[in-house]
């Protein structure tokens, strides 16, 4: 059986997969980082192809950009700490605090932009979660 895109990311490209024990020191050891929150890819597809750009995306911004994966058992947490409502979701963080995160699937170029952008931000508080998305209410 051929390993999963995601296990792929460990295996041939090395990112580490944090847990509770691993998170701090790789946030706060590694200045601009990406974590990658993919849930279940059976459940969200798109993790898969979120899989196939990080490294590209990692790539592109050589040397600025550090990434992990993050553990099941910890997503939800972090998921409420950043105010993420939609899976894939990839945070970007800069010792530890937070920068910016882009959701869902995109195009390259939208990628390399809004990474860009974010990793020319400063850092500041996630944004409060929109109740409308988060609820499914209409306008």
């Amino acid at each position: 059986m051929n390993p999963s895109l995601i296990d792929q990311l460990q295996t041939c490209h090395g990112l580490p997969l944090l847990g509770a024990d691993s998170y701090d020191p790789f946030v706060y050891g590694n200045g601009n980082v990406v974590l990658f929150f993919c849930n279940d890819p059976a459940q969200f597809p798109e993790s898969s192809d979120v899989a196939v750009i990080l490294p590209e995306l990692l790539k592109a911004f050589s040397g600025r950009l550090h990434a992990a994966l993050i553990a099941k058992p910890i997503e939800r947490e972090l998921q409420a700490r950043f105010r993420f409502i939609g899976w894939p979701s990839l945070v970007f963080l800069r010792n530890g605090e937070y920068l910016g995160a882009i959701t869902g699937i995109r195009d390259w170029q939208e990628y390399r932009q809004e990474t860009a952008r974010i990793l020319a931000a400063t850092p500041s508080q996630p944004p409060g979660f929109d109740l409308n998305k988060v609820c499914g209410a209409a306008h």
